[in-house]
């Protein structure tokens, strides 16, 4: 960094410092610069959107960047590239959704379908589904014998998919039970490698065949996940039972304004989303969870005294609130986040964003990963340091692993439940560690981003903390 001296130094020198200072620093900030030259934050500000324009920095928010090879062109050029490639790829993304899907909706029918739904996701609600989720991670964990290697991510499919059937569908033993485990991971399992998911962008692929080719036996699938659910809503139509608590339940017995229902069609779309969205990205998250837990001891360490400073029968919203597993938890979804991009959004009004004019019509597409690996935002972002999230908040905009706005993901109240009770309760009655030392790192799996290897542990035996028994609410 230059050092201030008695006269600002001329336009040309400050180039060529800030040039230097990126030889040695990937980024540099615009404060820091301007105090080292003795000058104001406007004139540097200027100085490195003129470097941007001559193409050798790269601007950033509140600063400057080395220019790498392969570095995206600016957004206004982007927009007018490929312009034809991209229509067809989201055409053909667009044929896999049905009418009225809840992927995307129009702003009326988003905000009446919104209503509907909010309720079983928040408040006393919640605590219906507290001990269901304990219950399933001490189960699910128990059965895994004792110095034998086992997959995180798989042990944590299986309970998020136990929870989706038992808390989201209602749906415990028996035949549909079964079939509706098999259909989700079939479905889920589709479209995971470059090989599959080259069905969704070539439409010359998109031909049904029969049950033998590729799409063919995705668009059977799919239709025996419809059946399955049709034929659940027809049994719960004609034996209705006020006392459920699960989610479904709920659903169906939520009116609008005008005391509408949801029809059996916005159901079927609810429970697909709900289903396929809640769990692979749930089960991803929690693998991750354990992998850094493990991978960082000072960070188990402080994560196990704050956990065993609970009762024999800890409120579930309490243990929602723990901060130091709150932040746990925050910290696994910034430094990976599950989804890796919001749903395009289309520009209503002209606008400034980040330095850039937004015209109505441009598409935008946010990207998680990138905003929570800002180093300005997270400094040492490569770091996991749940400390982070305890010494300073950060605004919706700046943390987003659910999104935000009105098209926040639904599900993020339940998921983060599921993540800090599942945690709690494996965490307190077992001892677990990794098999080896080397890092997982992130592989696409469809649209998320798992651990490439599913994160490899073992059961080393149990700890003296009784198993969770959750206080039980009169509400």
């Amino acid at each position: 960094m230059p050092r201030r001296t008695d006269g600002a130094p001329a336009k040309a020198q400050r180039h060529r410092s800030i040039l230097a200072a990126l030889a040695t620093d990937p980024t540099v900030r615009i404060s820091a610069l301007a105090a080292g030259f003795g000058v104001s934050a406007e004139t540097v500000r200027r100085d490195i959107e003129e470097l941007s324009r001559q193409g050798v920095v790269r601007r950033t928010y509140g600063g400057a960047s080395v220019v790498h090879a392969g570095v995206q062109p600016e957004l206004s050029s982007r927009e007018r590239m490929a312009v034809a490639e991209r229509a067809r790829i989201g055409a053909a993304a667009a044929s896999l959704v049905e009418p009225g899907a809840v992927v995307m909706l129009d702003a009326d029918r988003h905000r009446r379908r919104r209503q509907l739904l909010m309720p079983p996701f928040h408040g006393e609600r919640m605590r219906t589904y507290g001990q269901l989720m304990c219950d399933l991670a001490d189960k699910i964990i128990g059965q895994i014998p004792e110095g034998k290697p086992f997959s995180a991510r798989t042990a944590m499919q299986d309970v998020s998919l136990q929870v989706i059937l038992q808390a989201v569908l209602g749906v415990y033993d028996g035949e549909r039970s079964q079939q509706l485990k098999q259909s989700l991971a079939v479905l889920s399992d589709l479209f995971q490698t470059p090989l599959s998911s080259s069905l969704l962008f070539f439409t010359s692929l998109q031909q049904d065949w029969g049950p033998w080719s590729p799409w063919g036996k995705f668009l059977r699938d799919r239709q025996q996940m419809d059946d399955l659910i049709y034929a659940e809503l027809r049994d719960r139509h004609a034996h209705p039972d006020p006392d459920r608590t699960d989610i479904l339940s709920l659903l169906m017995a939520a009116r609008d304004e005008e005391g509408n229902p949801l029809t059996d069609q916005e159901l079927r779309d609810e429970l697909a989303t709900l289903m396929f969205a809640g769990h692979e990205t749930t089960a991803t998250a929690m693998a991750w969870a354990l992998y850094w837990i493990h991978r960082v001891p000072h960070v188990r360490e402080r994560l196990l005294a704050e956990l065993d400073l609970l009762g024999d029968n800890p409120d579930p919203m309490a243990i929602s609130r723990l901060p130091y597993l709150t932040a746990v938890c925050n910290e696994t979804l910034r430094i990976h986040p599950v989804a890796m991009l919001t749903f395009p959004r289309v520009v209503q009004e002209p606008t400034m964003l980040l330095g850039h004019r937004l015209e109505p019509g441009m598409i935008i597409v946010g990207c998680m990963y990138l905003v929570h690996q800002r180093e300005d935002l997270y400094p040492d972002h490569k770091t996991f340091r749940p400390e982070r999230f305890l010494e300073r908040q950060f605004s919706p905009y700046e943390f987003i692993p659910f999104g935000n706005g009105a098209r926040r993901c639904i599900g993020e109240a339940l998921a983060q439940f599921e993540m800090k009770l599942v945690l709690t309760t494996i965490l307190r009655k077992y001892t677990l560690e990794l098999c080896d030392r080397k890092p997982e790192v992130p592989k696409r799996r469809g649209v998320t981003l798992a651990p490439a290897r599913g994160v490899k542990m073992v059961v080393t035996g149990q700890r003296s903390a009784k198993p969770i028994a959750l206080a039980t609410s009169s509400v």
